[in-house]
């Protein structure tokens, strides 16, 4: 009986243990499929705004000041701030520097933002500006452009004076280019034992490899030639600014490569656009072009040191001579260009109006006649071939059209990342270089490009070509202290004039400016003259 009621009471255990396991598993599913129900209906996670964009070539470092280029200035854009930036009217208006005032003759004082971060945590202060400054004036290449100035002095944390050695009308453009670096992070000494704040063209150094500034976006990784990532700020200072939370830069150097991944949506925004592909790209739904003329200058440099032909002004002025610039204009460059006979462009105040490009074969071969290489020589020459719109056929064209006068040139073209180092090697009898003003002026192309070449002062620094002229100086630093615009702007044109009739160098054109996007950007808003596309303020819808 026991055993009996022993069992039952068992069987009637299991039988209520097996219901509730069954009632567990039912709310159980039930609780599952709440769940899932309710992920369904949760709204999806928002993706994040990307910018897939090429360019004909990316930075060569993350170090500002080591390069005074284009493409380096683009970069400082996205990553650095400067005190003072363009609108795409040409104002000035404030970034780091909120207000500005002209203290005296030599002295503009501005006062900074306060609560700007750098990417590295640290605040911004006076302090960085001054050691921007500092470092600018060792650099060889910025220190021609800032050699007018005798310093920075820091009143308070957040008031800095720039000050100049003479009275100088230039100092707002030039703190376009102080983009302040954080002076805690690149001060001291890096894991190798070597200075943090070391300017290193070819070689390694913290600053390459390493960046804190206080832009919009941060460099989070980097494979030079390859892709380069940059990633919104989140502390940025700005925050009434554009949507874009990340850039992928992927360096496209070929033309119709670059072309074709906007075509096919592998990327958003290409720059610059190659002339032939212009009316495609204007014509194809969901895309839009952007362009405007351009201030660059493109040259060829003949160096008189390298070449004693070169230094033979009847050869010189021969292949000025030699060289069709509106058949390049026309037939290389798709008429997206135009045809220079000297460096200033038309508005600028050192344009001299006749001074027009002179294509004249039958002159060119007289003179050469004339010259002391009267059955021509040989030359070598380099040039980048993804720096400047076209370069290699340009260079092409270029060697073709100085054949015709007896001269024999070996061409090697590259792209940008070696070319730099091998141009400031000065490794070849002529070598391409092309200029945009750093101060929207005249006197800039000179400081760089024709005043003889000076270490010390930086004057002269991308004068490959050695053309040395003891007026062009003169009359070049005569102008940065001259008050009155009419005898600024004769000794600028005059030394136009010196320049075209001695042919210390060969201009071909200038340049125009072309940017591609998909339509659902406000590229338009973002783009100038410069060409220092402001990817901090770009929304894409």
């Amino acid at each position: 009986m026991k055993v009996s009621t022993f069992k039952t009471a068992g069987k009637f255990s299991l039988l209520v243990l097996s219901l509730l396991v069954a009632a567990l598993m039912l709310v159980g599913c039930s609780g599952e499929e709440k769940k899932e129900a309710a992920e369904k209906a949760a709204p999806a996670a928002p993706e994040k705004v990307t910018l897939k964009l090429a360019m004909d070539a990316d930075p060569v470092s993350l170090d500002p000041h080591v390069q005074l280029s284009g493409g380096m200035l683009q970069y400082s854009h996205m990553v650095f701030d400067p005190l003072v930036r363009y609108d795409k009217d040409m104002n000035f208006v404030p970034r780091l520097a909120e207000s500005w005032e002209r203290i005296d003759d030599l002295t503009m004082r501005f006062h900074l933002r306060k609560g700007v971060k750098f990417h590295s945590g640290n605040d911004f202060t006076a302090k960085d500006v001054v050691f921007t400054l500092d470092r600018l004036k060792k650099s060889d290449d910025f220190k021609g452009l800032f050699e007018p100035f005798s310093g920075a002095v820091a009143v308070d944390d957040y008031t800095v004076d720039l000050v100049t050695k003479k009275p100088y009308g230039l100092v707002l453009n030039m703190a376009t280019y102080v983009f302040p670096m954080d002076s805690k992070f690149y001060s001291g000494t890096d894991d190798k034992g070597k200075a943090k704040d070391a300017i290193v063209k070819t070689d390694y150094s913290f600053a390459n490899e390493n960046e804190s500034g206080t832009g919009p976006f941060v460099v989070t990784s980097r494979e030079q030639g390859v892709k380069t990532v940059f990633t919104r700020f989140k502390d940025y200072w700005n925050k009434d600014t554009g949507n874009v939370e990340e850039i992928i830069l992927s360096p496209i150097k070929n033309d119709a490569t670059r072309t074709a991944a906007l075509m096919s949506g592998d990327v958003d925004f290409v720059m610059p656009v190659p002339p032939q592909d212009l009316d495609r790209i204007r014509s194809t739904e969901g895309l839009q072009l952007v362009t405007m003329s351009g201030s660059r200058i493109i040259t060829f440099q003949l160096n008189e040191k390298r070449n004693p032909a070169f230094a033979d002004p009847k050869v010189r002025l021969a292949m000025a001579y030699a060289y069709d610039n509106q058949g390049v204009v026309e037939k290389i460059m798709n008429g997206f260009a135009t045809a220079a006979g000297q460096m200033s462009p038309k508005g600028y105040v050192g344009h001299v109006d006749s001074l027009v490009p002179r294509y004249d074969l039958d002159k060119a071969k007289s003179l050469m006649a004339e010259s002391g290489f009267p059955n021509g020589f040989e030359a070598t020459m380099i040039a980048p071939n993804n720096r400047y719109v076209n370069d290699e056929k340009i260079s092409e064209a270029f060697v073709s059209m100085m054949s015709k006068i007896g001269i024999k040139i070996s061409l090697k073209t590259m792209p940008k990342a070696q070319y730099w180092d091998q141009f400031d090697a000065q490794v070849a009898d002529i070598q391409m270089i092309g200029w945009h003003s750093d101060t929207e002026d005249s006197g800039n192309f000179f400081e760089f490009l024709s005043m003889c070449r000076n270490s010390e002062t930086g004057y002269g620094q991308y004068n490959s070509g050695n053309y040395c002229n003891a007026k062009v100086d003169e009359l070049t630093l005569a102008a940065q202290t001259e008050t009155d615009p009419a005898k600024r702007a004769a000794d600028l044109q005059e030394v136009e004039e010196i320049q075209y009739n001695e042919a210390g160098f060969i201009p071909l054109h200038w340049q125009n400016l072309s940017w591609a996007s998909k339509s659902n950007m406000n590229t338009e808003d973002i783009v100038n003259v410069m060409n220092f596309p402001y990817f901090g303020d770009l929304v894409i819808n």
